[in-house]
């Protein structure tokens, strides 16, 4: 499969172009930045939240091959201003969309995030993927509102469309909030694949973890889709750090720190930074 990925450079794009070129798929990486060193495919350096340059992108691309499938891993992965956060995760979705439309792509694989639920309480059971929206920063309205332009865009136009929530996406867990939500860099690219060839799968969402022994949230959405995680962050648990009190807060919702009262800002106000 030929595949653009936005954010070819940031953290989950580095792991997961390297994880679909092994696994025989080619990628055409997308980012504000220069083509890094070693990087296994094609390279654009575009804004996406811009239409003009994203068109420009998939007419390039077309030139050595016709484009697939897109992951849009793009965007700002911290709190900001309402503005920000929309330009940021939905414009530059919109303009994805209406690329893929023009272009005949017809599926996309959303990196979402835990954060379109973060507000919601922590409890018993385990969290499914109908649950209400219950962002917890503009960062996680930004992410529900780009999920509903997935679903516009599915209803619309027939796209293939899959939003994924991601929860800690790092080399090991590092705090007892990451035994139950942390996605390995395998399991990652395992998710990704499956979402991008899963048969049909329509308007979808399923939640990015591990296997994980103490997970908060339901898996089998995931599984349903022909996601199979094989890791789980228990196998860590000498090696995590504990803070009672940092525990505490961040286990009482699916947000964890999002919650911070140190993220509460006027939606039109400048930009804050998680500490």
């Amino acid at each position: 499969m030929r595949v653009l990925v936005t954010g070819a450079a940031g953290s989950i794009g580095a792991v997961l172009c390297a994880g679909l070129v092994d696994r025989g798929h080619t990628v055409v990486g997308l980012d504000l930045i220069p083509e890094p060193g070693g990087f296994p495919g094609e390279w654009a350096t575009a804004d996406c939240a811009d239409p003009d340059a994203v068109e420009a992108v998939f007419v390039a691309a077309a030139r050595t091959g016709a484009l697939e499938a897109v992951v849009h891993l793009a965007g700002m992965p911290t709190e900001a201003s309402l503005p920000e956060e929309l330009t940021s995760h939905v414009v530059t979705t919109g303009a994805l969309l209406d690329a893929m439309v023009r272009h005949g792509v017809t599926r996309i694989v959303y990196a979402s995030s835990n954060h379109a639920v973060g507000r919601t309480p922590r409890g018993d059971d385990l969290l499914e993927v109908d649950v209400r929206p219950r962002p917890d920063t503009f960062y996680g309205v930004a992410k529900v509102a780009a999920e509903a332009l997935l679903s516009l865009y599915a209803d619309r136009y027939g796209l293939d469309a899959v939003a994924t929530r991601i929860g800690s996406f790092l080399a090991a867990p590092e705090s007892v909030r990451h035994l139950s939500t942390w996605l390995s860099h395998d399991d990652a690219v395992r998710m990704f694949e499956a979402a991008l060839t899963t048969p049909d799968p329509g308007f979808a969402v399923l939640y990015g973890i591990s296997a994980n022994t103490r997970a908060w949230w339901d898996l089998d959405a995931g599984r349903a889709l022909g996601y199979h995680p094989q890791d789980d962050a228990e196998r860590y648990v000498d090696q995590v750090t504990r803070d009672p009190g940092r525990d505490d807060v961040e286990g009482a919702h699916v947000g964890g720190s999002y919650l911070s009262e140190t993220l509460h800002r006027p939606a039109l106000d400048g930009p804050t930074r998680p500490g």
